[in-house]
Formats: C-alpha cells, sequence, structure tokens
C-alpha cells in the first residue's frame, strides 16, 4: 500500500517545501538497488561482443573505457539541471518516494490528479517481471492548496502494466491492463479512495505482445467519443451499450491530446515524430507531404555525454554525446491554459526522453494543410533541456491551475527489452553507465512563469449544480472548459438545454459557443435548427463546429441538413471548404463526387485539392496490424453494400439508423440497440435462428414497445447473410462476417423449430464463446521476439496473434485446456498473410505491395482428450485457408483440445510459418 499522509508529511511534503535539500528514500528494495549503483566501483573497460565490427557505424568511435555510475539526484538537484528559456520556472510538486515511475497523470473534474505508475517497466535491461502484477494507479490531493500534491491513496492496485488512466466521473476511471482485451470501470462507492467496485465497459480494446506496441491513453474528445493510440476505431457510452465507429490509422504510440478545435493530435513513437494531426481521425486518413519543417527531426538536447541511444554511434551528436535525430518520443499536449505567456496558446509539446527534451512546436497552417515546426530550431535549442542524463519526460499535461505540468519516470534504462540485448550497442552502454541499476523513482514537474501566479481556484464540479458549470465553459482554460462538458453529459441533466442554447447561438466566446455545442451533443439535445443557425455563422471556427455536430444528427436520419452542409462545399473559407469536403466523405453525402469536383475547381488551396484529390482517389488502405488485417475481398465488400441497402430499407425502422434503437417513449425503445451488442458479435447462430424464426418476449429482462422480432424464413440464404454481415462488420460492431453456407446450415439445423423463440431458450441452443482468461494455451512452437515473454501460446487469443516462427512440419501442436469439460462446438481462428521477411522496395520503382506469405496451416488434425494423455480424433485433413478459418468440431465433452499439423510445408523461397490471432473456442450446452 502506499505510504499513509501522515508519513508523507514527513518525507516528501518536508522535502517539497523546504526547497529538497535532502534525499530520502524508504522503500527497501530500492534502497538496496541504489545502494549498489552509489557504492560500486567502475567497471573495467569494456570490449566490443562478439562478432560486432569496429568499422560499422554504430560502433564506430565507440568509448570504451571504465565509467562512473550514473547517480540518481534529488529532486531539487535535478531541478538545477534543467535549461528553460528567460522567466520560466520549474518546481517538483509529487515525488518519490510517494509515486514510482509515472508515466501519464490525468485529473478528474475535481482536480484530483491521477497517477499511471508502471512500476514494473525495466527493472533490469532484461525486462524481468514486467507484466508482474505490482503496478498501480493512485490519486493525489493538493488539499492545503500550497501547490504540493501531498495527499494520496492507492487507488486501484496489483495492476499488470496499465495502459491508460481516464477519469470519467466523480470517483471513477477506465483503465485496461497489458495483454488483456477488455476496459474496466474502476468506482470507489464508500470514498475511502480505493477502488472497490470493478465493472465490464468494453471489450475488443486491446491487443498483446510488446509493451510498446500497445494500445494506450484513452482519451475523452470534444465530440464526446473516446479515442486511444493504435487502435482505428472510436468508443462512446450510450444508454444501450458502448457503441464504437471505425477510423483512421493514427499511427500512434504514447500520447493523445486535442486542440481548441477538438482536433486531436497523436504522438508516435519510434518515428520520435507526432504522428497524425492533420485532420480529425475520424475521416480516414490523408497522406500529406512536407508537413515537417526542414530540419524537424533534429534534436537539440543537452550535453548527457553518454551517448546510450539504441540507433548506435551513428545516432550520436560528438562531442557532447547527445541525439542527433529524433528515435523516440512519448506524451503530449496542446497547452490551452492561462497562466503561461500568452503565445505558448495552442502550441504543441510532447517529449523525447531519448534525448531528454521537451519540445516546443507552432503549427503553422497555410492553404488548409499544416505544417510544425519546432520554435527554437534556430537557435539550435529545446523548450525544456536536461543535463540529468536520468531526466525521462513521457507525459506533458495542461492542468487545472492553468500551467503545464511535466511527467518525468526519472529512469536508468528508457528501452525496452527488446531493444537491449545482450551483444547490442544499447547494453554495452547500460552496463558501462549501470543505468539499469536506477529505478523505482520519478516525478511530477509544474512549469510556471514570472509574473503569472498559478491558478489557485480549486475545481469541485462534481459538487457543483448543473448551471454552474455551464459558466466553466466559457472559461479562459480549456482544462475548465473539457472537464464541465464531460461532466455535464454525463449528468443528463436537460434542465440546461435552453442554457446551453443561448450560450452556442449568441455568446461573444467562441470557445464558448463551441463546447456548448459539443455539450448539447452529447446530451443528445442538439436541434437541427441550432445547427441550421450556425452554420450560417460570421465565423468560420464556428461553422466547421456545426458541420462536425451536425453529422450526429444526419447518421441519426435527419436528412433535413443535407442541402445546408453541401452549400458548405462552396464556402468562401478554405478551411470550412475542407471541413464540408471531409463531412460529406464520412457521411456519404449523394453527388458526392460531383460535389467534390466543383468544390476543387471553386478553391485552388493546396489543402482542398489534396483532400478532394484523395478522397475521390482513396488509397489502398495500409495494413497495420502485426499479422496483418486483411480487407474485405470485393465478394465480401459486395454482400456488406447489399446488407446495407435491406438495413436502411427494413431493419432501420425500428433498431434504429445508427443501430441504437427507435425511441417509443417512456425511455423505451422499439426493438433492441443492435450497436455495441455482445450477443450480435459472438457466434453468428444467435442471429441467424433470430431472422430465420424471430424472436419475442423480454430480452435480459428488458421489454420493448416492438413486442417481437418477425421470422423472415421466406428470404433467401444470401438475403439473410448479406444483412447480418452488414450489422456485424457496422453498426460499431467489429465481427466475422457471415456466410449464406452458414445460414444454409442453420437452417438445415433448425427446419423443425416451430413459432418464435423465447429468449432464455435460444441462448441454450446458441454456441458461446469460452472466454479466453480461462484458457491454457501450450505449444510445440512458438516464435518470440520479446524478451520477457510476453509473446505466447496464449497470444492466439488476440489481435498480436501467435506463431511458430519457423516453417510448418508435421507434428507441430497447439493445445488448450479447457476450465472444465465441456461440449466444444467450434473453433474460429484467422491466420492472415505477412510481410515476406527482408523484403525492401526497389528504389526509383513504381510503389508495388510487397510479397506476401501465407501463414494458414496447411493440413491439420483435431484432438480432444479427457486427462491431455489420450488423444481421440475428432476431425482429420482438415484444410486451412486465408483469413477466417470456422472449424465445426461437434465433440463429446471433453477438457483438452489439440491441433496437429499432418504435413511438411517446403521453404520456397521462404519458411512458411504457422499463425492464428483472434482464436475462439465455442462450447455448446
Amino acid at each position: 500500500m502506499l505510504i499513509r499522509p501522515t508519513t508523507l508529511l514527513c518525507l516528501t511534503g518536508a522535502l517539497l517545501i523546504g526547497g529538497l535539500s535532502a534525499y530520502v528514500d524508504t522503500n527497501p528494495v530500492r534502497q538496496v538497488r541504489l545502494r549498489q549503483t552509489l557504492a560500486a566501483d567502475t567497471l573495467p573497460k569494456l570490449s566490443l561482443p562478439e562478432g560486432a565490427d569496429p568499422n560499422d557505424p554504430d560502433w564506430k568511435d565507440v568509448d570504451l573505457e571504465s565509467k562512473a555510475p550514473v547517480q540518481p539526484l534529488s529532486p531539487a538537484d535535478e531541478a538545477k539541471q534543467f535549461l528553460l528559456p528567460p522567466g520560466y520556472q520549474i518546481e517538483p510538486i509529487l515525488t518519490e518516494p510517494a509515486i514510482q515511475q509515472p508515466a501519464a497523470i490525468s485529473f478528474d473534474a475535481n482536480g484530483r490528479m491521477y497517477v499511471l505508475e508502471l512500476r514494473t517497466y525495466m527493472l533490469d535491461a532484461d525486462s524481468k517481471g514486467e507484466l508482474a502484477p505490482t503496478s498501480r494507479i493512485s490519486r493525489w490531493e493538493d488539499k492545503n492548496n500550497d501547490g504540493i500534491y501531498e495527499t494520496g491513496t492507492t487507488f486501484v492496485d496489483n495492476l499488470i502494466f496499465p495502459r491508460f488512466v481516464l477519469p470519467y466521473g466523480k470517483d471513477c476511471i477506465l483503465s485496461m491492463e497489458s495483454d488483456a482485451d477488455n476496459v474496466y470501470k474502476y468506482t470507489d462507492t464508500n470514498g475511502d479512495g480505493k477502488a472497490d467496485k470493478k465493472e465490464f465497459f468494453t471489450n475488443k480494446y486491446g491487443r498483446s505482445g510488446n509493451v510498446e506496441h500497445q494500445q494506450a491513453f484513452m482519451y475523452w474528445g470534444m465530440d464526446n467519443w473516446l479515442y486511444s493510440t493504435v487502435n482505428a476505431f472510436r468508443v462512446r457510452e450510450t444508454p444501450n451499450g458502448v457503441i464504437r465507429e471505425k477510423t483512421g490509422f493514427n499511427r500512434a504510440q504514447w500520447g493523445v491530446t486535442h486542440d481548441d478545435n477538438g482536433k486531436l493530435w497523436f504522438q508516435g513513437g519510434a518515428s520520435g515524430l507526432p504522428s497524425y494531426f492533420q485532420f480529425p481521425i475520424h475521416y480516414g486518413n490523408f497522406d500529406v507531404p512536407n508537413e515537417f519543417a526542414k530540419g524537424f527531426d533534429v534534436p537539440w538536447g543537452a550535453a548527457v555525454k553518454l551517448a546510450d541511444m539504441q540507433g548506435g554511434m551513428d545516432e550520436v551528436r560528438q562531442p557532447d554525446g547527445s541525439l542527433k535525430r529524433v528515435t523516440g518520443s512519448a506524451g503530449n499536449d496542446v497547452y490551452r491554459g492561462d497562466r503561461l505567456p500568452a503565445e505558448l496558446k495552442g502550441q504543441y509539446f510532447y517529449g523525447e526522453p531519448v534525448a531528454r527534451i521537451v519540445r516546443q512546436i507552432n503549427p503553422v497552417v497555410n492553404e488548409g494543410l499544416t505544417t510544425l515546426h519546432n520554435v527554437y530550431q534556430e537557435q539550435q535549442s529545446e523548450f525544456l533541456r536536461s543535463t540529468d542524463p536520468l531526466f525521462r519526460p513521457v507525459d506533458m499535461t495542461t492542468a487545472p491551475d492553468g500551467t503545464l505540468y511535466i511527467t518525468d519516470m526519472y529512469h536508468g534504462i528508457i528501452q525496452e527489452g527488446q531493444w537491449t540485448q545482450r551483444g547490442t550497442y544499447l547494453r554495452t552502454k547500460i552496463e558501462q553507465y549501470q543505468l539499469d541499476k536506477v529505478v523505482g523513482l520519478g516525478r511530477i514537474w509544474r512549469i510556471t512563469y514570472t509574473g503569472k501566479e498559478r491558478d489557485k481556484t480549486r475545481p469541485n464540479m462534481y459538487g457543483s449544480p448543473s448551471a454552474a458549470l455551464v459558466k466553466h465553459l466559457a472559461h479562459p482554460n480549456g482544462w475548465w472548459r473539457d472537464a464541465a462538458q464531460q461532466v455535464l453529459v454525463q449528468r443528463k441533466d436537460l434542465s440546461v438545454v435552453p442554457q446551453l442554447t443561448a450560450l452556442a447561438r449568441t455568446s461573444p466566446n467562441h470557445l464558448a459557443r463551441t463546447h456548448a455545442l459539443w455539450t448539447l451533443e452529447g446530451l443528445g439535445a442538439l436541434p437541427a435548427a441550432t445547427v441550421q443557425q450556425l452554420l450560417k455563422d460570421p465565423n468560420p471556427k464556428i461553422r466547421i463546429q456545426a458541420l462536425r455536430a451536425g453529422e450526429t444528427l444526419y447518421k441519426t436520419g435527419d436528412k433535413t441538413l443535407e442541402p445546408a452542409l453541401k452549400q458548405a462545399m462552396a464556402d468562401t473559407d478554405t478551411d470550412v471548404q475542407i471541413q464540408a469536403m471531409l463531412t460529406a466523405k464520412v457521411l456519404k453525402l449523394p453527388d458526392l463526387e460531383t460535389s467534390i469536383k466543383a468544390a476543387m475547381a471553386s478553391n485552388t488551396a493546396a489543402g482542398v485539392k489534396l483532400v478532394g484529390e484523395q478522397i475521390l482517389t482513396p488509397a489502398r488502405p495500409r495494413n497495420m496490424g502485426p499479422f496483418g488485417a486483411p480487407e474485405l475481398s470485393a465478394v465480401q465488400k459486395a454482400s456488406v453494400e447489399r446488407g446495407a441497402l435491406i438495413y436502411n430499407e427494413l431493419c432501420s425502422q425500428c433498431h434504429g439508423n445508427t443501430g441504437l434503437g427507435t425511441p417509443a417513449g417512456n425511455g423505451r425503445l422499439l426493438a433492441p440497440a443492435l450497436a455495441g451488442s455482445l450477443r450480435l458479435q459472438g457466434h453468428p447462430e444467435y442471429a441467424v435462428r433470430v431472422v430465420l424464426h424471430g424472436l419475442e418476449g423480454p430480452i435480459e429482462g428488458k421489454t420493448y414497445a416492438g413486442g417481437m422480432m418477425a421470422s423472415m424464413k421466406e428470404q433467401s440464404d444470401e438475403w439473410m447473410a448479406d444483412v447480418l454481415s452488414y450489422i456485424r462488420n457496422g453498426l460499431s460492431n467489429d465481427a466475422p462476417l457471415v456466410s449464406a453456407q452458414q445460414v444454409a446450415a442453420i437452417r438445415a439445423k433448425t427446419i423443425d423449430q416451430k413459432g418464435s423463440y423465447q429468449f432464455a431458450s435460444l441462448t441454450k441452443l446458441t454456441p458461446f464463446e469460452l472466454q479466453p482468461q480461462t484458457l491454457k494455451a501450450t505449444a510445440s512452437h512458438t516464435s518470440s521476439t520479446r524478451i520477457g515473454g510476453n509473446v505466447s501460446p496464449a497470444s492466439a487469443f488476440t489481435y498480436e496473434g501467435w506463431s511458430t516462427g519457423g516453417r510448418q512440419e508435421k507434428g507441430m501442436w497447439y493445445q488448450i485446456e479447457l476450465p472444465q469439460d465441456v461440449r466444444v462446438a467450434e473453433l474460429h481462428f484467422t491466420a492472415s498473410p505477412v510481410r515476406r521477411p527482408g523484403w525492401k522496395p526497389t528504389p526509383g520503382a513504381p510503389p508495388t505491395p510487397p510479397p506476401m506469405i501465407q501463414t494458414y496451416p496447411r493440413t491439420y488434425t483435431v484432438e480432444t482428450s479427457t486427462d491431455g494423455q489420450h488423444w481421440q480424433v475428432a476431425k482429420a485433413d482438415q484444410k486451412g485457408t486465408d483469413g477466417d478459418n470456422v472449424l465445426l468440431v461437434n465433440s463429446p465433452k471433453t477438457r483438452y483440445l489439440r491441433l496437429s499439423l499432418a504435413e511438411n510445408v517446403p521453404s520456397n523461397p521462404d519458411d512458411v510459418p504457422w499463425s492464428m490471432r483472434q482464436l475462439k473456442v465455442f462450447a455448446q450446452q
């Protein structure tokens, strides 16, 4: 558990308030580590690892002399190593021993600071124990308002490398763990500062593998959707469940933020650069050349002398040993506060922890396209630098007090174990300076400016009436506006709709109008008349917001907006015109091609031309999955398109245009919501049976005004497959399509069904998925490029996937132990092609798709066993296929399943591995 607040006052509080004149650490384990570092003699001279070429650029002129170990400094002494522009100061507000290895912070609407503590990150150079359940999320308060967060609790403990923390109401957060798929809501119900209630929020959210490559930073956008890095979708909670929509690929790793216009900015990782920022991500991807000013990829860190760069000596600036090209970035923030100089508003900040810098970026918009400039490039400097090699800035945050906070992990190693293996250049430098000994520390810093005192007003939004929160929508600090909007949306208090409508229509403050508009959208109370009015507003920023918010109304069926949305494509403002084109694209407005061409003819701005051309001739979607996420085939696309027509002509009347259900008054719906439905995304037999034979009566205790779902068995197998494929692959759902063959098989299986189903009896007839966390997987071969064993046979259940690595050979096996004896109905898995290893495009040649290797099992046998020793053949000579594989097992009760390859696959020209991902086991009652 965390140190008690009274102890913190004696230790951390005294240190901070007293000028940090001493450095105290009460953690016994870490005391040993620090003593080892501080007392260690210098190492003997190192030598080049075996096989290293001294003439290789990575090793050329490398210094292998023995060095004194890097010493951790007290917060007071670290503060002296910072270099800031004139007028800026930096001060610690929370440090170890209270927190350890902080990776991100987030504030709730009462100003309480949640800290994501990744306590297992790189505790040694081999990343051992990285997935131990010892990380936590703590919560901190500054109760005496002196600027120091002295009172803390462990809000959630014993976590496996948590991916994010998002405050989600009073005493409530959302988070998830590494190598997991579910997001959970954690709530403190008794007010003791510790979450005692854990609820499922949404699934299909994660992936496994390298901890630096998994999703992170769940983030509440101004448009009331929740976004994250890595994932090409957004989610949103509705009264009928969590829904999702597909977005473009954000190509980010650690950092999401938004500006005053609500545009999201994503931060890359290994690229060392911002990843996607030109346009809102839900419009898809647009490739924009020259997004970064010349020299943008050159960092100007202070002299740290260590030259501990993963890329080797070729990445080192001599003679100061600093990084000469960005290589890793983490954390980001568009500063929207009010207690730093006005010229910082709207500036983008991000950390480069390898270079030990925080960079300030000036976004310059010209003809609708944004170019990023390093503000201090001409001075060959950065906004914040440090000569302390342990400074590791991993997050930046506009705070409730109007200043800018920096999360500093203060850590020896900042590259994950995959890149610090023995024999590498980086491992040599780690051992030379004993960087692996400096662990378990961490600091949160506040940046202030001379003559601008921080805002000492303590937020109390959870205890404030809704009318008071509306006033905060005009606050000069963007954090206050965001928090007030989020609380209002979660309260669903419609009493403030008139107040919000007036604010959106008439306020002289365009920022207040923007937040009022999106608050109305979040409450489901945005009138079309308000959107129509704001589309004609003199301020182009407001017209842009009206276009975006109007998308919600159009998608829910209000087609009266169509003429105004089309007319906006002829707007005299370039940015408005581009936004109108994006809106028309995402809504698939009629006559889209004609309207886009007319817009391009009326405006020669570079942004209009680029967006128009890429809407009319979209680039082939990039394959972003580690094992590939194949596009739908032409046949599958045609099926989904036919299904969309059927749904909109027939099903939408009861189930709603967006699948959220059609309101029937008194809080009831005509029919169940289909968007985000776990039942609809489960085994397809449930939905096929319903469409074939109908469903009546309560569903999970709820009754619907429509009464029943009528049988449609007179329709063809293809018709049913089309509409169900659209429902399962659209409407916020993400599940495999349904084939006409599957429908035909279920039709034959249920031919004796008389009348409609009741929900309770139907669920007993339908195969159900066994949850992956209840299954134990082993395999004869497993490819792992990870140190620490994150890739395992269990990875087959995730998006990351499992692979044998080497070529398929007869006798290779994959085994699943079930939680108890069950009747296995089916196995589903995806086997997608992978890029041929070592392939590189030919310089100067036209771009061509990379050659792919098919990884599906060519021929395999399925066996069952009750004891794991004696096996019975359930299915012999099964043929795998590229993409989705569905295997009917229909076994008697069994405890073990084993898939074994029945033939060798020759390597010509490459080894052909066996891979599986998204493996699902369905059982039958």
